[in-house]
């Protein structure tokens, strides 16, 4: 099968609606987090990063939208965003289109709703079958196909920080076995009250770092694919690969070792590396991604970017938002063609993940 391309993309993010509103907040570093409203999010964060003024009637209409969680209002957006900007003949053939959708837990307020509406009713099956469905994982990634129209194969994946590499690698392996010609391929991750006191109690020893929310969805298809429409080959995407460790200890090794062997399997160096983008885990993990990558690439490595002081603790989008940060800086005039760009990302449940972009070539442009 032909090597995969990253062409058109969006994003919802704290910086707002839109990969162009996206790629000028990274581009110039500014910080999208701010104080939240006790009387709107309660709970132990007192700052956050949340995507601004977001009302998901404005991008996809009012009809059908009453129950629709936040995650799923995210995901939704940003599939449609993607869709108009790839031109109509990403529908037009809409069997031929898969779509990979990452997530956390789906929603996790749909679910402590839903539970707790179970639990204080008259009755255990006194609760709105209405939003049942938004407590389902794959919630985001079904409504995203059923809303735009994308018959293909619909897969959600879950992977802590790793989920948008680890949807990556899904993709990737939907397109080589033929079960599509092109892929949507990214995460989604909402913020809620419920999930900022589960990512409180589930912390190790990082309880201050604030959260964030978003979705970036890419699209992954053939360089032929994508010059015939019309749109522009960005990047290519060389490889994903991935490691365990058993304690945190081990994780800096794990994750060398991830980079050392994703280089060697594409023949590449570690000077070829232009650009870096690590997920900068907090807590017992905090400094490992950065330590991984000088021990890799020696002390010239680039200055990594690092979206979590700018938009928070995205968890579940982490690794995708990380992916539209490079795209963003790829696009600068300044990057070199076929420079090499590095994303990793590590997480507390023992696993480690990297992939290793090529930028579009004056050819490929």
């Amino acid at each position: 099968m032909s090597e995969l391309v990253f062409s058109t993309w969006s994003a919802v993010s704290p910086y707002g609606v839109g990969s162009e509103a996206f790629r000028t907040g990274i581009r110039a570093g500014r910080g999208a987090i701010g104080a939240l409203d006790p009387a709107t999010h309660p709970g132990p964060f007192t700052e956050g990063a949340l995507v601004p003024d977001f009302d998901v009637t404005e991008h996809i209409g009012r009809k059908g939208t009453r129950t629709m969680d936040r995650v799923t209002a995210l995901a939704v957006t940003a599939v449609g965003l993607l869709l108009a900007d790839g031109g109509p003949e990403l529908t037009s053939r809409p069997e031929e289109t898969g779509l990979v959708l990452g997530t956390g837990s789906g929603s996790v307020q749909s679910i402590m709703d839903f539970t707790r509406d179970s639990l204080e009713g008259e009755r255990p099956y006194h609760v709105d079958p209405a939003r049942f469905p938004n407590t389902v994982m794959n919630r985001a990634a079904g409504q995203s196909a059923i809303w735009h129209g994308i018959k293909g194969p619909n897969t959600t994946i879950a992977g802590g920080r790793l989920t948008g590499l680890t949807a990556l690698s899904y993709a990737t392996r939907l397109h080589r076995g033929g079960h599509c010609a092109r892929v949507l391929c990214g995460a989604a991750e909402e913020y809620s009250v419920q999930r900022a006191w589960l990512e409180w109690h589930g912390r190790d020893d990082d309880r201050t770092s604030p959260l964030g929310e978003g979705a970036a969805v890419f699209l992954l298809e053939t360089e032929e694919d994508a010059r015939a429409a019309g749109r522009p080959v960005r990047a290519r995407l060389l490889t994903t690969g991935f490691r365990a460790f058993a304690e945190p200890g081990d994780a800096q090794e794990a994750l060398a070792e991830c980079v050392r062997g994703a280089l060697k399997q594409v023949g590449a160096r570690a000077d070829d590396v232009r650009v870096v983008a690590v997920a900068d885990t907090g807590g017992s993990l905090a400094g490992v991604e950065k330590a991984a990558v000088r021990e890799v690439l020696g002390p010239t490595a680039p200055a990594p970017l690092g979206n979590r002081a700018l938009l928070g603790d995205t968890s579940a989008a982490t690794a995708s938002l990380q992916l539209a940060a490079v795209l963003s800086v790829l696009d600068d005039e300044e990057t070199p063609p076929g420079a090499l760009a590095l994303v990793t990302a590590v997480d507390r449940d023992g696993t480690v993940g990297c992939a290793l972009l090529a930028a579009a070539t004056n050819e490929e442009n």
